[in-house]
């Protein structure tokens, strides 16, 4: 019987590459999206071409009620949610004292409550199993902090709080939770950079290039396979050398 991953965010960026490398693995995928609704059907159209079954759900995380919804018809399609991956995540440049108290509460909805939201729905299916991974997606900049992204930095740490304590809480159910922790991805989050802005940051990155976001979706891959089974409550970075 085939495995289900569940990928929020999953129609663009790292999601969409993490939805393609597992599909490549025969499993189920649940492709969850809020506004991107062309990209996640171009998603799913492309999915045909893999040994895989897909759905889409829309649906917004920082929303009890639809997260509710969208794990419960998850499990209703394919029985189980084998893998958990947290990767809806937003993104802002600004002064710390220009953020507003709406943007900041804003991040953290999106960032750590959606987590939080999805964590607590999907995880009685895999504690009554005694099996499970689940896998969250920081940032860099949540281990070492980015000047005028503190909103965005500070919720990104978050989730490795939360991810170290989860670990401890439900490895004796047999349940994986890891981290990841990517350095600057070419992705659309990264499009509002400046060309001089990426090109330093390419510069400062010892392996001299952006990430792909092929290169984070493997390592959310590697975590959730049988590989990787004996490791739980670590945040692995996938930066080219950023942070060392």
């Amino acid at each position: 019987m085939s495995k289900t991953v569940l990928i929020t965010g999953a129609s663009r960026g790292i999601g969409r590459a993490t939805a393609l490398r597992f599909a490549r693995e025969g499993y189920n995928i649940v492709i969850n999206y809020l506004r991107s609704v062309d990209a996640a059907y171009n998603l799913l159209h492309e999915l045909q071409d893999y040994p895989c079954n897909a759905i889409l759900i829309q649906a917004d995380i920082t929303n009890r009620v639809q997260v509710r919804g969208m794990v419960s018809q998850s499990l209703t399609q394919f029985g189980a949610i084998d893998v958990l991956v947290n990767n809806s995540g937003i993104a802002q440049q600004k002064l710390f004292t220009d953020i507003t108290e709406d943007e900041w509460n804003n991040m953290f909805d999106v960032n750590v409550k959606g987590a939080f939201h999805c964590c607590q729905f999907v995880l009685p299916d895999m504690i009554h199993r005694k099996e499970g991974r689940i896998i969250n997606v920081s940032s860099m900049w949540g281990i070492t902090g980015a000047s005028c992204e503190v909103h965005y930095s500070a919720s990104k740490a978050a989730v490795i709080g939360l991810t170290k304590a989860l670990a401890k809480e439900v490895g004796p159910s047999g349940i994986t939770v890891n981290c990841v922790a990517p350095g600057v991805i070419d992705t659309d989050m990264n499009a509002c950079l400046r060309p001089e802005d990426l090109a330093a940051l390419r510069e400062e990155t010892p392996l001299g290039r952006l990430g792909r976001p092929e290169d984070i979706a493997n390592l959310i891959y590697y975590l959730a396979s049988e590989q990787a089974s004996f490791i739980t409550g670590q945040v692995i970075g996938a930066d080219g050398g950023f942070v060392i």
